[in-house]
């Protein structure tokens, strides 16, 4: 496997693409069987990523948009915000998981309290590359996740697919648009990030997300 430096000045948009891929691959390949899962454990791992996504992305992406300094990172992101408030994602998100028989608990919000905390107050650092890194990752991995959420939801039985069909889709544009405004935000820093640890947000949210299907 490829390595790539974490740091700004080895940071070039293709390298840092063909990393967070890699990783995304990795993730992918690390998911269990469907067919050897229970169904409380297909609830749980819908329900888990529901307690992360719901009230967090928005969070996540306004976070990106505080940091980012250049207009085109600006509207990119705010673009992305329009789509997930006009269109009511959270609702989206909801209704899958209720559908599914897996709205969050106590318990499954538990699950993920550190990981999702380690990640909130990462983004609250307001550190515009890194965070933009991170969202490009995420978005990078919605997109290939959705078929097997979907297929964890029909197993429960539920026919709502209005969220997974709709990131399956959106997400790839928004994910070719993040690495644009990661491209603008690294001009902008003109060396300035070079200290910064490119993959500090990508590394908290694999934990995560490796919390999410592990439990």
């Amino acid at each position: 496997m490829a390595t790539v430096s974490t740091t700004a000045k080895a940071g070039s948009i293709d390298a840092i693409q063909q990393r967070l891929n890699e990783r995304i691959e990795d993730l992918l390949a690390s998911l269990p069987e469907i067919d050897g899962l229970s169904a409380d454990e297909r609830r749980g791992m819908i329900a888990r990523y529901s307690a992360v996504l719901e009230g967090n992305f928005i969070y996540w992406m306004t976070g990106a948009y505080l940091a980012a300094k250049s207009e085109e990172a600006h509207a990119i992101i705010l673009e992305n915000l329009h789509e997930e408030v006009r269109d009511s994602h959270p609702g989206m998100m909801r209704r899958f998981a209720l559908a599914a028989g897996a709205a969050p608990t106590d318990t499954d919000a538990a699950a993920v309290y550190e990981g999702l905390t380690n990640v909130r107050l990462f983004v609250g650092r307001l550190q515009a590359v890194p965070i933009i890194v991170m969202e490009a990752f995420f978005e990078g991995w919605i997109q290939r996740f959705m078929a097997y959420l979907e297929e964890l939801a029909r197993r429960q039985g539920s026919t709502e697919w209005e969220y997974t069909q709709v990131h399956g889709v959106c997400d790839v544009t928004h994910t070719r648009e993040l690495y644009r405004a990661l491209e603008r935000e690294q001009d902008m820093a003109n060396g300035a990030a070079e200290s910064e640890d490119l993959l500090e947000g990508v590394d908290l949210l694999e934990t995560l997300i490796r919390k999410i299907v592990a439990g």
